[in-house]
């Protein structure tokens, strides 16, 4: 204001003042101007945060996780978080959106900064939890698949989303690598862990949320030496009282093997009388495969459930494709307790324990969760029903199997049971284990004509 009055006061030619005034006039203008430039780019900048996020919401320490899809129209925003609609505007760099659920419940309100690439805010979500949010863009997937060569250092006894990952993957990578037997013990004989089933990884998969499932395809198991060693005895759960109290084994019994690659079997390294002539062929397995347990919970690598786990299942082979329901972000995936070969049950408590060549690769059902874990491979479908009892086991096995027809083959319930009631397997996988493992299976040759 000053200028201006210095300039005024200083005009005494009305020529002077009116090329004052213009030069004034001009500068106001490109002032104007500068600012709708400014005001066009912070609107350019907000058509940017179209597409998909990945939002992170944290609360009291503990963060949930959720797919976000956005499209800016204009100043207007909406999109979807899962399955809440989203509608809101965007002023310059700030965001202001409420949520709401599918039949049209309040669900919460959120505020945000734009940032470089990210977003990031506020929100009050139901129960008035006051929640910190940040977005940030899904990594994008190479041109190629891509395969790791991992070398494992560690080994670990416990499933745990605490664990730090050993390497991050994306959807349609290979990983290969390699496990220590059940006891820690590598290819060359070297110890170089605990016993109690330690395991390789855990593997981060980019862009698995909670309420996604995992799918882990075994590409390559395969035995790395020639010896494993198993139990000799019957585990007690399995057998009658009388015959527990009244058999008596000896102690020495030697059930180291050796395995004979060239001709696929493995033989007693010391037989006894009886058994100089037994052979077993070769199926080597993996008897841990796992995610990371829901909840925040920590598990012995003995145990199995939702997660996997120490399944011993031996099925779980090259060649088939496992399915598991995702609790944690990135999924945190374990492998380990090769056995190069496996009775149904696992019933002396230790199958033919050997290190093993793993060689997968993964991918992601989005949004869909099995809720247990399944497998199919060329022959079956397979579903693995884990519970506190034979029958537990059998009902969770059996349910989801028929779960799993009426979803993907679109069968009535009627239809399922027929097909089940004529075409189901069913095979007792472990009852060494804390919980016991059923699986319900079905040849795929046996829905082949179904519609």
């Amino acid at each position: 204001m000053n200028a201006i009055s210095n300039a005024d006061d200083s005009c005494h030619c009305p020529k002077l003042c009116y090329r004052n005034f213009r030069r004034l006039i001009s500068l106001l203008s490109m002032c104007l101007l500068l600012m709708l430039m400014l005001s066009a780019s912070q609107s350019l900048m907000a058509a940017d945060i179209s597409g998909e996020w990945e939002l992170a919401g944290s609360l009291k320490g503990d963060t949930s996780y959720a797919r976000v899809t956005l499209k800016v129209d204009g100043n207007k925003l909406t999109g979807n978080l899962n399955e809440i609609n989203l509608e809101g505007i965007i002023t310059n760099n700030q965001l202001t959106f409420t949520g709401k659920r599918p039949g049209g419940k309040h669900f919460g309100d959120f505020k945000g900064t734009i940032g470089d690439n990210e977003l990031r805010g506020t929100a009050v979500w139901p129960g008035e939890r006051q929640v910190t949010w940040v977005a940030t863009r899904p990594h994008a997937a190479p041109a190629e698949p891509r395969t790791h060569d991992f070398e494992p250092t560690e080994f670990h006894r416990v499933f745990s989303d605490a664990i730090p990952p050993v390497l991050h993957i994306l959807p349609g990578d290979t990983v290969r690598t390699w496990t220590v037997d059940a006891g820690g013990v590598d290819s060359k004989g070297k110890n170089l862990s605990l016993g109690g089933n330690p395991q390789t990884g855990p593997f981060f998969i980019d862009g698995a949320i909670p309420g996604d499932t995992l799918v882990v395809k075994l590409k390559r198991v395969r035995l790395n030496r020639n010896s494993a060693g198993s139990g000799n005895q019957i585990v007690p759960t399995a057998l009658s009282p009388g015959y527990v109290q009244n058999t008596k084994y000896k102690e020495n019994f030697d059930a180291e093997w050796v395995l004979d690659h060239e001709k696929g079997v493995a033989r007693l390294k010391n037989p006894s009388a009886h058994l100089t002539n037994y052979t077993v062929n070769l199926q080597p397995m993996l008897g841990c495969i796992a995610v990371a347990p829901p909840g925040h919970q920590a598990f012995r690598t003995g145990y199995l459930g939702s997660y996997g786990g120490n399944l011993d299942y031996n099925q779980l082979r090259e060649g088939t494709t496992v399915y598991l329901p995702v609790f944690a972000h990135g999924a945190l995936l374990f492998v380990g307790d090769g056995h190069a070969a496996q009775g149904d049950g696992e019933l002396t408590g230790d199958a033919l324990e050997t290190s093993m060549q793993v060689e997968f690769s993964v991918d992601l059902l989005k949004g869909k969760s099995t809720g247990n874990p399944r497998a199919e491979n060329d022959e079956y479908l397979m579903s693995l029903g884990i519970g506190n009892s034979l029958s537990d086991a059998l009902q969770t096995a059996t349910t989801e199997l028929a779960n799993w027809l009426q979803r993907d083959y679109k069968l009535e319930p009627n239809e399922a049971a027929v097909v089940l009631g004529t075409a189901m397997h069913y095979n007792i996988a472990e009852v060494v284990d804390p919980l016991v493992h059923v699986v319900a299976k079905i040849r795929k040759d046996a829905l082949a004509a179904l519609k």
